[in-house]
């Protein structure tokens, strides 16, 4: 990753498929349709609309919405687009041999598929988790998964909802917590700009605050991008280009009926904002 504080120009760009900008999908946003039509159609949809770096969310026991990871990388590649991360999750069991052995296969697939990153949605780390204990036994293990997803060259990460911002330990937000309790060398994190905003914060302000492990975003709005302007969009992309962010995905968390067609106006609008590159 370069180095946070650098600004380097135009250093978001195409991966692929028929934009000639990055434009990154978080799958999760189709997942209904994922559901009824298959992951192929979805794909060979989000390749029509421009996005050419995706984001997955459907790991389970080797296979990536249910085909070999060889298989899905081959069908995203010859549309043109990439696979360059994954959401999965794996919450402490009780058995740390299992907990590590699964993430062992599940670095297996991710390396198969020609991931860059592994991201951990989330974790019971709100209210009855936000105690200073159980945020170090977590930013341990996060640590432990890091060590493992580096020997594949795959950066392990977090990813943000609002309760990381609402829930504090003596005044500090779990997030800082959980920040300065992981390795800056094996732990990254994933801003969600949407939900650090409803939790109180403002997303630049914390990209400014940790530069170097604040690596990736979710690009997110209440329905489309743009839609209803929760977040300044211009402002969050012109700190990600100074901070030398290389990967975002948009995320759509609308329900079916116009999770696509949110989708699409969400990549309508970013190929068409002069922010972003």
């Amino acid at each position: 990753m370069i180095a946070g504080g650098m600004v380097v120009p135009n250093l978001i760009t195409s991966c692929g498929g028929g934009s000639a900008k990055y434009l990154g999908l978080q799958l999760y946003s189709l997942r209904d349709m994922v559901r009824d039509e298959g992951i192929r159609k979805v794909l060979e949809t989000v390749s029509k609309m421009g996005y050419n770096s995706l984001e997955t969310a459907s790991y389970n026991n080797g296979k990536l919405y249910g085909e070999n990871p060889g298989d899905l990388k081959k069908m995203v590649d010859d549309l043109g687009m990439k696979l360059t991360s994954s959401h999965l999750s794996r919450n402490i069991s009780g058995d740390h041999d299992a907990d590590l052995a699964w993430w062992n296969k599940a670095v297996d697939a991710h390396n198969e598929a020609g991931m860059k990153y592994m991201i951990m949605p989330s974790a019971p780390l709100g209210n009855d988790g936000a105690t200073y204990d159980n945020i170090k036994r977590y930013g341990d293990y996060f640590n432990e998964i890091g060590l493992i997803t580096a020997g594949a060259s795959i950066q392990f990460g977090y990813h943000n909802h609002a309760f990381e911002f609402e829930n504090k330990v003596d005044g500090v937000p779990v997030y800082d917590i959980l920040v300065e309790n992981t390795s800056p060398n094996h732990v990254l994190f994933q801003l969600d700009v949407y939900w650090i905003k409803k939790g109180g914060y403002e997303p630049v302000d914390y990209m400014k605050k940790y530069p170097k492990r604040i690596k990736v975003l979710h690009i997110k709005d209440g329905t489309a991008i743009g839609a209803e302007n929760t977040v300044s969009y211009k402002d969050v992309f012109d700190q990600a280009y100074a901070n030398g962010v290389k990967d975002w995905y948009v995320e759509v968390e609308t329900e079916a009926e116009v999770a696509k067609a949110d989708v699409q106006k969400s990549a309508d609008y970013l190929l068409k904002a002069d922010f972003v590159k």
